[in-house]
């Protein structure tokens, strides 16, 4: 079988404290819920979780939806995107199987990556390891005013933003990661084709604005 993955990058800085974290893991759980009610997204889709805060870990590795485990989140520290996004390089790497001459690999990963800050290490450094991974569409989320969306645009094309890290707001967010994920799984199941635009996922919701 090939797998679709998923890596959810989410910031856990202390910027995040109180409501904004509280509804990333409502987020999360939704987007989980709700994917496993998708028969398509369940045969294919994968899910990890990379946290960053003032270092990045990988919280929740590949994981098949029906066996995922729902993680703590805490928010506190800096912001170390860089090292998420070369974490994030490590992990795709490691557990994305490869497309050899025996036997197809798996989908290329879709990336959803949400912070409320500007990173706080050497994001550059993060981002040239993970050009050098092979990857589908990054899609970047600019949570609240506090982000400066040309750092994010200089990581991927596919930015949005959202006008506060409140609960209905990130909560549209997990909401479309989800649409995005099932459409993706639809897509690579019937065209067998990757996901790698943003023409290739559903239209956002009104709360989530594209970052031209």
């Amino acid at each position: 079988m090939r797998r679709l993955p998923v890596y959810l990058l989410l910031d856990t800085s202390t910027s995040m404290s109180g409501e904004p974290i509280e509804a990333v893991k409502t987020g999360v759980q939704l987007l989980v819920s709700t994917l496993r009610q998708d028969p398509y997204a369940l045969e294919t889709a994968f899910l990890s979780i990379i946290t960053f805060d003032t270092s990045a870990k990988q919280i929740v590795p590949l994981t098949e939806l029906p066996s995922f485990q729902f993680p703590a989140l805490r928010a506190s520290g800096t912001t170390a995107l860089g090292e998420a996004l070369g974490l994030l390089a490590e992990r795709i790497d490691a557990e994305v199987a490869r497309t050899t001459a025996d036997a197809k690999g798996d989908w290329k990963p879709l990336v959803f990556i949400m912070t409320d800050g500007m990173p706080t290490d050497d994001w550059r450094k993060g981002l040239d390891r993970l050009k050098r991974t092979r990857t589908g569409i990054v899609v970047a989320c600019a949570a609240g005013q506090g982000v400066d969306t040309s750092v994010l645009k200089q990581i991927t094309e596919a930015v949005v933003s959202l006008d506060t890290a409140d609960t209905n707001t990130i909560k549209a967010f997990f909401k479309w990661v989800s649409a995005s994920v099932s459409t993706g799984s639809q897509k690579v199941d019937l065209t067998k084709k990757d996901v790698s635009e943003l023409n290739d996922l559903p239209p956002p919701p009104p709360e989530v604005n594209l970052v031209l």
